[in-house]
């Protein structure tokens, strides 16, 4: 099946393109990660989307706490629910309730998880859709692999990957809440431009919240990469592992932001709505790099 729009465009222009494609941009923490942050107001852009990771073994009032703080500062919190850290769908409404009740959460990102095995009933974001607990959130997102999931796709491919997307679009064609999907992140332009044009082909038309892993050292970055199931594109940081002289080295996504910019300013109706960062250098080395990107 050809790719629609797969090609580099060398002639666009890019003056402007970055800021432009930053605008609206998301940002990952986790409680603990939060906690080392004295005022987010410091770092982000009031009312930026931030993303709270809910990691197996953190306690559900961390997370509330951590929710209720962001909310307070003056952002968009948005918790990740994750099906199979969840007992039951009993579980899964006292969280909702306890996030709307003392954050006035509505949004929400809804998954799988972490874990292979459930600890529960609960397995995967649609049955966590099924279940009638978010009726009335304004926003859900998904969550998307550019570079498939082993998760979901023991066996390699993508197969099921994309069924998974297809029922989620099916949802998203029903319902008043905007659906969106966030992916995992990864290091190559062309595999995610090639990624975001096969779903428009599958008339998958919910928009891409494209993952991009923040400045890290080298080390840092293929730690993470192997932990997160990042694919093909983890090459690129093993081939830069090979010069020792950068090890140690920060490593900025730089050249992929342009890349993407680029592509977006070339092809307005292109899927990626908003970039949504992984900070795994550090949040406010993260903040600060966003910044220095947007001022050009």
């Amino acid at each position: 099946m050809a790719l629609l729009n797969f090609r580099r465009d060398t002639s666009a222009p890019t003056n402007g393109a970055v800021p432009a494609f930053l605008e609206g941009f998301s940002m990952e923490v986790m409680p603990r990660t939060a906690a080392k942050i004295p005022d987010f107001r410091e770092l982000l852009p009031a009312g930026t989307r931030v993303y709270v990771a809910h990691i197996e073994g953190t306690p559900i009032e961390e997370m509330v706490a951590t929710v209720k703080r962001l909310r307070e500062e003056g952002f968009e919190p948005m918790p990740h629910f994750p099906a199979r850290i969840m007992r039951d769908a009993l579980q899964l409404r006292d969280w909702v309730a306890r996030y709307k009740g003392e954050a006035d959460v509505k949004q929400a990102l809804l998954l799988g998880g972490g874990p292979t095995t459930p600890v529960g009933t609960l397995d995967n974001a649609m049955q966590l859709v099924e279940t009638g607990a978010f009726a009335g959130f304004e926003r859900l997102h998904f969550a998307g692999h550019p570079e498939g999931s082993r998760d979901i796709d023991p066996k390699g491919g993508d197969k099921m990957v994309m069924q998974a997307l297809h029922m989620k679009q099916r949802f998203a064609d029903t319902t008043d809440a905007d659906c969106a999907i966030v992916t995992q992140f990864a290091f190559e332009a062309g595999p995610m431009i090639a990624w975001v044009n096969r779903l428009a082909e599958e008339g998958i038309t919910m928009p891409v919240h494209i993952g991009i892993a923040g400045p890290a050292k080298l080390q840092t970055l293929i730690k993470y990469a192997i932990a997160c199931g990042v694919g093909p594109s983890l090459k690129v940081l093993q081939k830069r592992a090979k010069d020792v002289t950068k090890l140690l080295a920060p490593l900025e996504p730089t050249e992929l932001l342009k890349e993407l910019a680029k592509h977006k300013a070339a092809n307005p109706a292109f899927g990626i709505e908003a970039v949504h960062f992984f900070p795994l250098g550090g949040i406010k080395t993260n903040a600060t790099w966003i910044a220095d990107q947007v001022k050009g």
